[in-house]
């Protein structure tokens, strides 16, 4: 069976940058180590993970517990209801860099 873990990686990435969350904070979450973690991210190390890692990563990151999992076995994963709150954050960082922008443009800005 195929393994990707890259995509996987793609995948943690992703949603810690959407979410706002560093590694630390989903290995607090999640329980699992912060070199595993890193190691995921990072694809530095492929070896087999217990499936309670990536599901442990995947709850914590507000998934199913299975999400991960289908990811590395690139199964067709369905859609993920977006965390709105999430959402919210990446919206406001797009709006502030726009704001920011506009603001040096004109000369106007605190």
């Amino acid at each position: 069976m195929s393994q990707d873990w890259e995509a996987v990686a793609a995948a943690l990435r992703d949603r810690l940058d959407e979410r706002g969350t560093t590694m630390t904070d989903l290995a607090a979450r999640s329980g699992v180590s912060l070199t595993t973690v890193r190691e995921l991210v990072h694809v530095l190390n492929t070896r087999r993970r217990q499936p309670r890692t990536l599901a442990a990563l995947s709850t914590a990151l507000g998934w199913p517990a299975d999400h991960l999992a289908g990811v590395l076995r690139g199964q067709a994963v369905t859609a993920v209801p977006r965390d709105d709150l999430a959402e919210l954050r990446r919206e406001m960082r797009d709006l502030r860099g726009r704001v920011e922008a506009l603001e040096r443009g004109t000369g106007q800005g605190s």
